[in-house]
C-alpha cells in the first residue's frame, strides 16, 4: 500500500563493490536525499498574501491581532518530493531515519523575495511514516561457491531493487580439483585445504543471523568418485551442508550474477565462465524484449568438461610453448564443434549490438595486465570493456612470458602462473566461434547470481522498497 505522502524514488549510483559499475549485482544504492524543489508558484503566492494580510494595519475595529493570528495558523503548503502536502504551523515533520526537524518559520521570508527552499516536508499524523531501516535490521543472505580451484563466500543485505550491499566476503585458492583429471578422485591434501577454508566460512556464517543461504559445490565434487564422501566430511567437520549443482544450474547462476553488465541497447551476448574443471557458455538473446531476470533469455547453453586446472594438468602449465598453446586451443575447439546450439545467435553475432561477456579469473587477469595495475583492483576491472585488438595483445604478451615472469606480474602471481595460459587457450577457442570486437570483463559470477536469486525469490525488493525507501 502506497504511503499517502507519496515519496519520489531517487536514483543513486551503486557502490564499487559487487558493484558489482556496474557494479556488483550486487552493488548498493546510497541514501536517498531530500528533494530540493521549492514551493509551487501558487503555493508561494498564497503564503505571501497571508503575510500581507498579517502586516496590514488594523482597520479600527481591533481586528489586526486576530488577522495576524489567523495568518500564523493558516495551513502552509509545501512540497514533498514533487507532491503537495499540508501541515499546520508548529507541526514536527518526520524526516528519513525517524528524526524530527522543525519547519522553517514564516518570518524568515522577506516581502518580494522568492520563497526559501523548505526542509523535509511534514507528514500528516494519520499517514504511515516512511523510515530507512538500519543496516542491523536488514535481512542477511549468504552465498558460497566451492569450485575446482577456489572457495568463495559472499554475505550481503538488500539495497535498492536488483542490488545488494556486501557486508562480508572470503576467497581462497584451494585447488580442490588438483590431480582429479588423472585419478578421478579428490586428493587428500586438496580436501584438507578445502575443509580448512570452509571452516573459516562457517565461522563467518555462524557470527551472523542469516535469513537464507545457498552453499554450492561444482565440477570437482560433481565428477569425483569420492565427491559425495567429501560433502559428508564437510558437514561433519565444518558444519556446512553443500549442494552439488548440475551444469545447467551453474550456467544459469553465472548469467544471473552478470545481468547488470548487459546494457539495455544490447541484442545478444555470449557469456562464458572459465572455471577450474569446467567452462560454462550461455547464449543470450535480448533482441525482442527483456525481463528482469537475464537468465530467462538463455536460448542455448553448454558446459565443457574442461577448465584451467584440468587443461593445464594435461598439457602442462609452467612451460607452455606456442605449439602446446595451439594444441590446447584445438582441444577446446573440438569440444565446441560438438555443441549443437552454437549457431542460435547467428542473426545477431555479426551486428554491432552483440558482445562477449567473460566472468572468470582468466579474463579478470588479462584485464589487470591490460591496465598495467601495480596490484589487482576489482573496481577498475569489473565492467571493463576490451576491444579485440587489446585482447590479442594481452594473450600474446602473456604467452611470451616464461613462468617466472608470469609469477612476477601482480595480477597473475604464483597462484595463477601455471593456469593463466590454459585459460587463454579456452578464451581463444571461444572467440574463434563467436568473433566479436567487444569483450566485457566481469569480476562476479555464481555467488552474485545466488544472492540475486535468493533475494528476488524472498521478495525483499518488493516488500521492503516503497517510494524509494527501505521500510
Amino acid at each position: 500500500m502506497r504511503c499517502a505522502c507519496s515519496v519520489r524514488k531517487v536514483r543513486a549510483a551503486p557502490e564499487g563493490s559487487c558493484k558489482v559499475k556496474d557494479r556488483e549485482p550486487g552493488a548498493d544504492a546510497s541514501d536517498a536525499g531530500v528533494s530540493g524543489d521549492g514551493p509551487s508558484r501558487h503555493g508561494a503566492g498564497r503564503f505571501q498574501k497571508g503575510r500581507q494580510a498579517a502586516a496590514r494595519p488594523a482597520n479600527g475595529h481591533g481586528q489586526g491581532d486576530a488577522a495576524q493570528h489567523k495568518a500564523k495558523t493558516r495551513k502552509r503548503r509545501k512540497r514533498r518530493r514533487g507532491r503537495k502536502v499540508f501541515a499546520r504551523d508548529g507541526a514536527q515533520p518526520v524526516v528519513d531515519g525517524g528524526q524530527a526537524e522543525t519547519a522553517r518559520p514564516p518570518a524568515s521570508l522577506k516581502p518580494n523575495m522568492p520563497a526559501a527552499r523548505p526542509g523535509p516536508a511534514a507528514i500528516p499524523e494519520q499517514t504511515e511514516q516512511v523510515r530507512r531501516v538500519p543496516m542491523s535490521e536488514l535481512p542477511v543472505f549468504a552465498a558460497l561457491d566451492l569450485g575446482t580451484n577456489n572457495c568463495r563466500l559472499l554475505v550481503a543485505v538488500p539495497g535498492r531493487p536488483g542490488q545488494f550491499r556486501v557486508i562480508d566476503a572470503f576467497s581462497r585458492i584451494v585447488r580442490l580439483g588438483e590431480g582429479l583429471s588423472a585419478s578421478g578422485r579428490l586428493g587428500q591434501p586438496a580436501m584438507d585445504r578445502a575443509v580448512e577454508a570452509l571452516k573459516v566460512c562457517s565461522d563467518k556464517l555462524r557470527n551472523r543471523k542469516i535469513k537464507k543461504a545457498r552453499l554450492i559445490a561444482t565440477e570437482a565434487c560433481r565428477t569425483a568418485a569420492n565427491g559425495a564422501e567429501f560433502i559428508d566430511r564437510v558437514e561433519r567437520e565444518a558444519g556446512l551442508k553443500l549442494e552439488i549443482i548440475d551444469r545447467q544450474t551453474e550456467a544459469r547462476l553465472a548469467v544471473s550474477g552478470c545481468g547488470s553488465l548487459v546494457e539495455r541497447d544490447t541484442d545478444g551476448v555470449v557469456l562464458f565462465d572459465i572455471g577450474g574443471g569446467s567452462s560454462e557458455i550461455a547464449l543470450i538473446d535480448v533482441s525482442r524484449h527483456r525481463s528482469p531476470r537475464l537468465a530467462n533469455h538463455i536460448v542455448s547453453w553448454t558446459s565443457l568438461p574442461v577448465g584451467v586446472v584440468s587443461l593445464a594438468e594435461r598439457f602442462g602449465g609452467r612451460t607452455v610453448t606456442r605449439e602446446i598453446f595451439a594444441a590446447m586451443v584445438e582441444d577446446v575447439a573440438t569440444r565446441l564443434r560438438s555443441f549443437d546450439g552454437r549457431d542460435r545467435l547467428g542473426h545477431i553475432v555479426s551486428g554491432p549490438k552483440f558482445h562477449l561477456l567473460g566472468t572468470s579469473g582468466t579474463v579478470t587477469t588479462l584485464a589487470g595486465v591490460h591496465l598495467e595495475l601495480d596490484r589487482y583492483d576489482r573496481r577498475r576491472v569489473d565492467g571493463l570493456w576490451m576491444d579485440g585488438l587489446s585482447v590479442d595483445r594481452m594473450v600474446e604478451k602473456v604467452l611470451g612470458w616464461d613462468f617466472q615472469q608470469r609469477v612476477a606480474n601482480p595480477c597473475i602471481g604464483a597462484d595463477r602462473a601455471d593456469l593463466v595460459l590454459a585459460g587463454c587457450a579456452i578464451l581463444e577457442a571461444i572467440r574463434a566461434v563467436w568473433p566479436s570486437e567487444r569483450l566485457r570483463v566481469a569480476d562476479r559470477g555464481l555467488r552474485e547470481g545466488i544472492l540475486s536469486e535468493l533475494m528476488a525469490d524472498d521478495g525483499v525488493w518488493r516488500r521492503n522498497w516503497r517510494n524509494g525507501q527501505l521500510r
